[in-house]
């Protein structure tokens, strides 16, 4: 959890008045995730964050409570100036996998350090499958439904 000193500095952009401490400020891990994760989603040529294990049991978790996990596929480390992102993604076939790592570092580098302050040391970035087009999980398991719901009629 990143924990920012809220005392006048040049770094965070305050001016310096000579007031003293005015109290911290603290970074939960999760919204450093949350960030990371939608600066991800943001680039081009993704199709999909986390393995495709956390991805049925996110997809689960989202049908029950009505809504997504922005930070599913993102683990961080978050220190009290650095933070350190580690993300697993599925891309697009034929997107240019090393110009995708190279988008989603600056996005997520300009994202965090934007919105948070904090200095992103580390992006490692885990390509864990090729998306073809047309062979969604979601249709395949429709598909799937359908036919043996027409075998067992």
């Amino acid at each position: 959890m990143a924990s920012t000193d809220t005392r006048p500095s040049t770094s965070h952009g305050t001016s310096s008045d000579g007031g003293g401490p005015r109290g911290t400020t603290t970074i939960a891990d999760n919204v450093v995730a949350t960030i990371a994760g939608i600066a991800v989603r943001e680039t081009d040529g993704i199709y999909a964050l986390g393995g495709s294990a956390s991805r049925a049991l996110g997809s689960v978790r989202d049908r029950v409570a009505k809504s997504s996990d922005p930070s599913r596929g993102v683990k961080v480390e978050v220190g009290e100036v650095q933070a350190a992102v580690d993300v697993d993604v599925i891309v697009e076939y034929g997107e240019p996998i090393a110009d995708n790592a190279k988008e989603i570092r600056t996005r997520v580098t300009d994202a965090v350090g934007k919105m948070t302050g904090l200095e992103v040391v580390e992006i490692n970035i885990n390509v864990l499958d090729v998306h073809l087009p047309g062979s969604d999980d979601d249709e395949s398991n429709d598909e799937s439904s359908d036919r043996r719901s027409e075998r067992v009629r």
